[in-house]
């Protein structure tokens, strides 16, 4: 049996907690190989302010395939960033070199030498002030991939939330819902559930998007004018899905059983799964062409360079990815 591909790391944003918790890894018990894709001196220099003793071992990419883990090693791709790094200090000079770095991981999946892509998490703030259009790590991987629609998916152990719209105005999301969007969305979520998750018949629960998912028309029309006959489609073909159920009902026992849940904007769905598993919950994105999984958190940069980081969520992320790879 042959060496089976690493799964590859992106540290994300330099001057956040993105560093440190990759060089955690490195005293984790992972059965399986993983390569970071980083400034190698950015990471030395973050070891040496966490007191984190792991040895960095620089690898070509035209190598990486072929790393294994163990022995407090980190094998790191260098992308080395043009200013100097300081702990909780945004830069926008080093904004391009992370995207390339994120490049580099994407089509390194592509071409099969990494097995899975994890990602650290950016800040989409500096990015922008470097004067680079970004709406955030989802949307880039989808340009990266020429994937027409990604679709956000977060779990928190046998929770999953996926999201028919992401990071909208509230005020915008009605007008964002169509059938179109709903039913390619509900398409790729059940295809993934069953191809990357192994769920051969998924059962999935969507969400109104008004109150009593619209009270028959007198709490708002979308819920039985657009969302009602998409699941109605669905259900008429054969799969398992229900809706539109009031958000207050899905996500409950009396909801009933589900293997996911389609929420129809960011803090319908998000609420309930952070509060299910924050710090250990993981963000994957359906619909690429390769297995990304994420951290549910931000950057924190009041907490980089302090040591007090928790890497739960990176570890899980680093697992579903293995998990979801066939590692």
């Amino acid at each position: 049996m042959g060496q089976r591909a690493p799964l590859v790391i992106t540290a994300g944003e330099p001057a956040g907690i993105g560093p440190e918790l990759c060089l955690s890894l490195a005293h984790e018990a992972l059965p399986y190989p993983f390569v970071v894709i980083s400034d190698p001196d950015v990471l030395r220099q973050r070891a040496r302010e966490t007191g984190i003793d792991v040895d960095i071992v620089e690898v070509d990419l035209a190598d990486a395939g072929d790393v294994s883990g163990g022995d407090q090693q980190l094998h790191v791709v260098p992308v080395n960033f043009p200013s100097g790094v300081t702990a909780g200090k945004l830069d926008p000079a080093n904004a391009p070199a992370l995207l390339d770095g994120l490049r580099i991981a994407v089509q390194a999946c592509m071409d099969g030498t990494f097995a899975a892509l994890v990602t650290a998490p950016l800040q989409k703030s500096v990015i922008n002030d470097a004067g680079i259009a970004f709406s955030g790590h989802t949307e880039f991987l989808a340009e990266l991939t020429g994937t027409a629609l990604p679709v956000m998916l977060l779990t928190a152990g046998d929770l999953r939330v996926a999201l028919a719209t992401t990071h909208l105005a509230l005020r915008d999301v009605p007008d964002a819902l169509s059938p179109e969007l709903l039913r390619d969305v509900l398409g790729i979520l059940v295809e993934d559930l069953a191809s990357k998750f192994g769920i051969e018949h998924p059962e999935v629960i969507v969400c109104g998007l008004n109150p009593h998912a619209g009270e028959g028309g007198h709490l708002g029309s979308e819920d039985d004018a657009i969302i009602r006959p998409v699941v109605d489609e669905f259900a008429g073909r054969g799969v398992r899905v229900r809706g539109p159920l009031p958000a207050d009902t899905a996500f409950t026992p009396a909801g009933g059983a589900r293997d996911a849940v389609l929420a129809m904007y960011h803090d319908q769905g998000l609420p309930v799964l952070k509060h299910a598993g924050f710090g250990n919950a993981v963000n994957v994105t359906l619909g690429l062409p390769i297995i990304r999984t994420s951290v549910d958190h931000g950057t924190a940069l009041d907490l980089a360079g302090t040591g007090r980081a928790d890497n739960g969520s990176l570890l899980a992320a680093v697992r579903l990815a293995a998990e979801l790879a066939g590692a």
